[in-house]
């Protein structure tokens, strides 16, 4: 079914193939979600029952989400402008926080209705009818999260991601809405308000869960290290790249990427071979789909200047002792009484102490080798 609908809704290889799935899932969505609201009502008057009709709420909520998922990838989709120079991508995250914020609303209105039919528990009227409809519901459920997943792998979106995850959690809170008519019906006990309030409960976790995961995006989380080990990798596959660093990710909405690093060279390179070289492997790292954008900056390294060597070596053995895995990059001297010493320090983001703690104890280590050392470095905090 999922493959069919690809196949008659989708066109492949086009400029809006994204846009498209995000639309068809939206489309299936509200329709089937609204559906499924709409009979869980009716069943929920009917036999009384306060989980069916938190059921049915929280997949009224998931057809508004379906409206917001469509209008956020029409929006998203849209190409860069002036404004805009990076594209519109990031609508996806918002429009996926929003649906996100709406269900933990609506469950929270679900759990204060849950805990007064505790108080005073209400009147049930189901049957074997009902328990089959809320089973084939359930598997409704399941074909869409399989659906959602198999979109968001096909277009690497974290809404669709999100909105799988809450398909699967509804086959839960349907679920247990099942075990509430169950006990009525085979031990005429009324659970039904316990029920409602562990279906809210269970909505609010996974709303909460869905608006994390959408909101990393926009407040910059950690690059997947797949992709990093991959553009070290080109690079580093270069004879001429000594080493990589100040490696930077920037995500303008999924497949979005934009990337900068530091790439050492030999310093008897002249600048028109560098720049060849910086060329070739950004081409390179953009052919194979890693980043949208990047831009390589380079940093000469005097690999003849034996005095330089000497005390890098020295210094990374000092900044070794200081923290273990403390990098010491872009390394370099100028001149005589006194020497200037330039690099980059390269600061965990576990270690506790400041960068100006760890600056200080490193300058006052290497000025006991080069007392009249003029020493310049630049620390910042990496995920090493």
């Amino acid at each position: 079914m999922t493959e069919l609908l690809f196949r008659l809704f989708i066109k492949k290889n086009t400029k809006d193939e994204r846009s498209a799935y995000g639309v068809l899932a939206g489309i299936v969505g509200l329709f089937l979600n609204f559906s499924l609201s709409m009979l869980k009502i009716v069943l929920g008057i009917l036999t009384g029952s306060i989980s069916i009709l938190g059921d049915s709420v929280n997949n009224l909520s998931d057809s508004v989400s379906s409206v917001i998922t469509m209008v956020g990838f029409r929006l998203s989709g849209k190409p860069a402008d002036e404004e805009h120079p990076y594209g519109h991508g990031r609508i996806e995250y918002i429009s996926g926080f929003l649906v996100a914020i709406f269900v933990i609303a609506v469950a929270l209105e679900l759990l204060r209705t849950s805990v007064a039919h505790i108080i005073t528990p209400n009147e049930m009227d189901v049957s074997v009818a009902t328990i089959i409809i809320l089973a084939c519901t359930i598997l409704v459920k399941l074909w869409m999260s399989v659906f959602y997943f198999k979109i968001s792998k096909k277009i690497n979106s974290a809404a669709m991601r999100a909105t799988a995850v809450d398909s699967r959690s509804d086959c839960i809170t349907t679920g247990v809405a099942l075990i509430s008519v169950l006990t009525m019906l085979v031990f005429h006990v009324n659970i039904d308000g316990y029920t409602g309030a562990i279906v809210a409960f269970f909505v609010i976790y996974s709303g909460i869960n869905s608006a994390r995961e959408t909101l990393e995006p926009l407040l910059g989380e950690r690059p997947d290290p797949d992709i990093i080990y991959s553009l070290k990798k080109v690079a580093m596959s270069h004879d001429s790249i000594i080493g990589v660093h100040d490696l930077r990710l920037h995500e303008y909405g999924p497949g979005h990427l934009v990337a900068s690093m530091h790439v050492e060279m030999p310093a008897e390179l002249t600048f028109v071979e560098e720049h060849e070289i910086i060329d070739t492997i950004e081409a390179e790292i953009v052919a194979q789909g890693l980043v949208r954008e990047i831009t390589i900056h380079s940093d000469p390294v005097d690999l003849n200047d034996e005095k330089s060597i000497i005390l890098k070596e020295y210094t990374t053995a000092c900044a070794k002792k200081i923290n273990s895995k403390i990098n010491i990059l872009d390394f370099r001297t100028r001149g005589e009484d006194p020497i200037r010493i330039l690099f980059d320090m390269e600061i965990p983001f576990k270690e506790k102490r400041s960068n100006e703690e760890l600056v200080e104890e490193l300058k006052n280590k290497i000025l006991s080798r080069v007392p009249d050392a003029d020493i310049h470095i630049n620390a910042d905090r990496e995920d090493i």
